[in-house]
């Protein structure tokens, strides 16, 4: 990934490689929310989660009910300042 070492890169880099093999994680909906943005930004996003959105929250709240809505703002956060960072690379 071209995109090494910006913030995110990480959690980015395996939601794509968990969409590629189908893998419906945590970062696979982060990537899943965000796809049209790093998209444009030239990542190659093969496919994705309908409602990614709702079945993030899904998930977190399955995981920890009481600390979902912060952990979900928390990766949303992170993938928007990834895409930022990535402009900004770009």
């Amino acid at each position: 990934m071209r995109y090494h070492g910006v913030p995110g890169a990480e959690i980015i880099e395996a939601g794509i490689a968990d969409l590629k093999a189908g893998r419906e994680t945590i970062p696979a909906l982060l990537v899943s929310i965000g796809a049209p943005r790093l998209r444009d930004l030239g990542l190659v996003v093969q496919g994705g989660f309908e409602n990614p959105e709702h079945r993030l929250y899904e998930r977190l709240a399955a995981e920890d009910p009481r600390a979902a809505h912060a952990r979900y703002n928390a990766y949303l956060q992170r993938l928007v300042s990834f895409e930022r960072a990535a402009a900004c690379v770009r």
